[in-house]
C-alpha cells in the first residue's frame, strides 16, 4: 500500500504545474529511500546534478551526506531523503514562498506515508518549514543545529533534528566536524 501511494505522489510530481519551476527543470526530484524509514532527511531543493539525474543529493553535498550517514552506520537505503521543493530553482536561487506553498503538500504526503520517528532538516528552508508545520519556534540554524526537539502529533511522538545543509562542508571544510558531531546526536534518536 505504501509503495502504491508513493508511486502515485511521484507521478503527480512528474505532472505538476503548481508553480513555474516545471518549465525550467530537467527532472523533478521526488525523493528516494526506504518507505519504512525511521529517519527522514528533508533538504531544500534539487541542485544542478539532482535536476539532471532526478535523484536527491547526488552532487558534492550528496557525497558529504553519504559520508555523514556512513559515520553513524546508516545506508541511504535505510533512510528517506526528500526536499521541500521537488524542482530546481533556476541558478540554484532560494525557493520563493509561493513555490514552497505549492510544493509542500507533496512533502507532507510523503511524511504521512513514511511516518518517520525522526525528521532531520538540512538547511534553513527545511528547518523553517518543518518547525512551522509542527508548531516549533524556529531559531537561527547556528543556535539550534544538532539539538533534538520532541513533538506530539496525531501519528505519535516525533523527533525533529535541525542540521546544517551538507553543502556547508563543501565551501567551509571546518564545518564537517560540526556535521559529524550533529549526526552523532541524530543517531541517538533511533534504534
Amino acid at each position: 500500500m505504501q509503495k502504491k501511494e508513493m508511486e502515485t505522489i511521484e507521478e503527480e510530481i512528474k505532472e505538476c504545474r503548481r508553480c513555474e519551476l516545471w518549465k525550467t527543470r530537467t527532472n523533478p526530484v521526488a525523493g528516494e529511500g526506504s518507505l519504512t524509514a525511521e529517519v527522514m532527511f528533508v533538504g531544500e531543493a534539487p541542485g544542478y546534478y539532482e535536476d539532471l539525474k532526478g535523484r536527491p543529493f547526488v552532487g558534492k553535498a550528496g557525497k558529504v551526506l553519504d559520508e555523514l550517514l556512513d559515520s553513524v552506520g546508516l545506508e541511504r537505503s535505510e533512510v528517506y531523503i526528500a526536499n521541500v521543493l521537488k524542482c530546481r530553482p533556476p541558478g540554484n536561487r532560494n525557493p520563493t514562498l509561493g513555490e514552497i506553498k505549492a510544493c509542500t503538500p507533496y512533502l507532507d504526503a510523503q511524511m504521512e506515508i513514511i511516518a518517520p520517528a525522526v525528521i532531520a532538516t538540512l538547511g534553513n528552508f527545511s528547518l523553517v518549514y518543518i518547525f512551522d508545520k509542527f508548531g516549533l519556534n524556529a531559531d537561527k540554524i547556528s543556535k539550534i543545529h544538532g539539538k533534538v526537539f520532541t513533538v506530539r502529533t496525531i501519528a505519535g511522538i516525533k523527533k525533529v533534528v535541525p542540521l546544517y545543509h551538507p553543502a556547508v562542508a563543501t565551501y567551509n571544510p571546518g564545518m564537517k566536524e560540526v556535521l559529524v558531531d550533529d549526526f552523532k546526536v541524530l543517531a541517538r534518536c533511533f534504534s
